[in-house]
């Protein structure tokens, strides 16, 4: 398959304030903090089934290349080694544990001496990349590259992103800042009835609001060489990649357009990691405005992902605008791995009779084979309930310090109001969440599964709102304890 690689080296010394323990007060110690950053395509050079949808979508063309960036970071004193990371953004709709396997044992394999529980991969959330799992789909047979040669592809790819981002370390100095971007709007309606609706029409004369908040925050982190040019930035926004969800082409959606916008002012060797953050119950897709909105962008003369690739390019602007004046040489690096169980969502007998009717329905017809699956997924996990073989989720969570600022992950679809919660919570001056770094599923709030609909009924969780705070505990745990007081 073909495809092109940028790779980015750092030189720039600091000396840091080393964390000696979780939990424990910094140690002052003379330090280094190293940092590389590469970009890989990860663009099939044949047609593929794309993500996303219910139904089989073949790519047509490529509308826009998907890639994997990678940022690998580690901490040293003097030759000893204090920690280390390795973050890699994906143009994918989320990270089955097949594909994070994957990539461990050839990062393993590659690395000698990196902690390969450390290699976190997180996916932007567009719904016009590759099918990254096998079984969900009917695919034809010829001409289309099938689930499990993309994965291995993807896997080593991957690899080879983190692979060229850790041996183009170099000491480093960072930043961080804050800007506003109006991207993403909560996508659920709620009418007098108390229902919920994913994009239910907001001019009916029983609506009666949305659902929940919006975060239009935009966390931004930076990297630069000695000389004091920009190698590498992190852009966390809380709204999914998906203007473009429904149609058949590759296409990374409005992180293309960001990347593209960054590269003609900044470099076109500027490494730009898209990370998104807590937003299962967020969209670009308009809510209500929607005639206002179009016309102001037709005058502007820009498509929907320029409109929204300019708003979060500004909000970058405005947050570099204060972190470059304060290139941090002293930054500590502290990478915590936890393994958390967390409580199954409970499905009702209710829940379990209606989609055995669906199910039923749909397996007459085999292009509805992904939503038959969907529903028989909760049929099965009713039969494990009553029969009392379940086990709790269990799910990797990451916590990272860089100088002022934490870094936590989830695997999730993560309703916006638990990010919030994070947030305020957190002792961080700034606080990156990444979400999907791991396989997906919607994780709702308590009134979102009252009011139903898509993304907050069993189909949709694994986990439901009990689980939702018991993450966010021990998020806020995790970072506040990096931050002791």
């Amino acid at each position: 398959m073909k495809i092109t690689t940028a790779v980015c080296a750092f030189r720039a010394g600091l000396v840091l304030a080393g964390l000696t323990a979780f939990g424990v007060a910094p140690a002052v110690s003379a330090s280094e903090l190293h940092a590389g950053a590469a970009v890989v395509g990860i663009t099939p050079d044949r047609p593929v089934a794309l993500s996303g949808q219910m139904h089989t979508r073949i790519s047509r063309e490529v509308a826009s290349p998907v890639v994997a960036a990678a940022l690998a970071l580690e901490s040293r004193d003097g030759e000893k080694v204090l920690d280390q990371a390795i973050l890699v953004a994906c143009d994918l709709v989320a990270i089955p544990h097949p594909v994070l396997d994957k990539a461990r044992v050839h990062v393993r394999r590659r690395i000698p001496g990196f902690d390969d529980r450390k290699l976190i991969l997180s996916a932007t959330h567009t719904h016009t990349a590759p099918v990254v799992e096998e079984g969900n789909y009917e695919i034809p047979k010829d001409g289309v590259v099938q689930p499990g040669e993309y994965i291995a592809f993807l896997a080593e790819r991957v690899a080879d992103a983190a692979v060229q981002a850790w041996e183009a370390r170099k000491p480093s100095k960072v930043g961080w800042g804050l800007g506003h971007a109006v991207i993403a709007q909560n996508r659920r309606s709620v009418y007098a009835d108390g229902r919920a609706v994913m994009y239910g029409p907001t001019e009916k004369a029983d609506f009666r609001g949305i659902e929940g908040p919006e975060d239009q925050g935009v966390e931004v982190l930076f990297v630069w060489d000695a000389e004091g040019k920009l190698r590498a930035t992190a852009v966390n926004v809380a709204c999914p990649a998906q203007e473009v969800e429904g149609e058949s082409s590759l296409n990374a959606d409005f992180w293309h357009q960001i990347r593209e916008a960054l590269h003609a002012k900044h470099g076109a060797d500027l490494v730009v990691l898209g990370w998104t953050g807590a937003a299962g119950d967020q969209s670009p897709h308009l809510m209500y405005r929607k005639r206002a909105e179009d016309r102001m962008r037709a005058l502007r003369r820009r498509s929907r992902l320029e409109e929204l690739a300019a708003r979060v390019v500004a909000a970058w602007e405005e947050a570099y605008e204060g972190a470059r004046q304060e290139q941090v040489a002293g930054a500590p690096l502290v990478h915590k791995v936890d393994r958390l169980e967390l409580p199954l969502r409970i499905v009702t007998e209710a829940d379990a009779a209606s989609a055995a009717a669906k199910v039923e329905e749909l397996s007459r017809n085999p292009a509805h084979r992904r939503l038959m699956l969907w529903h028989q997924d909760v049929v099965d996990r009713r039969r494990k309930q009553e029969a009392g073989s379940t086990s709790p989720y269990t799910m990797e969570l990451h916590v990272l310090r860089l100088g002022d600022v934490a870094i936590a992950t989830n695997p999730f679809e993560l309703y916006t109001q638990y990010g919030i919660q994070m947030k305020a919570r957190s002792r961080a001056l700034q606080t990156f969440l990444i979400q999907l770094a791991g396989p997906g599923s919607y994780l709702p709030t308590e009134p979102a599964v009252r009011g139903g609909g898509y993304s907050a009924i069993a189909e949709s969780n694994e986990v439901g709102p009990e689980g939702g705070q018991v993450l966010s505990d021990r998020t806020v745990e995790l970072i506040n304890a990096l931050w002791p007081e």
